[in-house]
């Protein structure tokens, strides 16, 4: 019944790359932005990234900055978030998420309607 499913977690050490992928399961994502949040253990969740419907406007909080990209391909129904650099600070479950009715798109949790059950990013060595 899940509508997004994530992929690409995993355990990784300081500075090295994973690309996470957020696939749509049986309904079309191109007209919905796309944001991804991430939870790390006793704190709230918090917004990453994010990628509009088109595709051309993404965002990104400032702790990810230069660090992360975020794209999609609506042919494959799926976006991807390559992260880069990563630190411990960067471990936590992310989560994909699809909001309507956004022009650009957004990293405030509030606006997304629809939601993946996570993946798990751990960044240690």
């Amino acid at each position: 019944q899940t509508l997004l499913v994530e992929s690409g977690g995993g355990r990784v050490q300081p500075g090295g790359s994973l690309r996470l992928s957020c696939a749509g399961s049986r309904w079309n994502l191109d007209v919905w932005a796309i944001g991804w949040f991430r939870q790390a253990p006793g704190k709230e969740r918090e917004g990453v990234s994010c990628i509009s419907s088109s595709g051309g406007y993404t965002e990104h909080a400032d702790s990810v900055k230069g660090r992360f990209a975020v794209s999609r391909d609506n042919a494959k129904n799926t976006v991807y978030l390559q992260m880069n650099s990563l630190k411990p600070e960067d471990t936590g479950v992310y989560y994909c998420a699809a909001a309507p009715y956004l022009r650009t798109c957004t990293v405030v949790p509030k606006e997304y309607d629809r939601w993946g059950q996570g993946t798990q990013v751990t960044v240690s060595s």
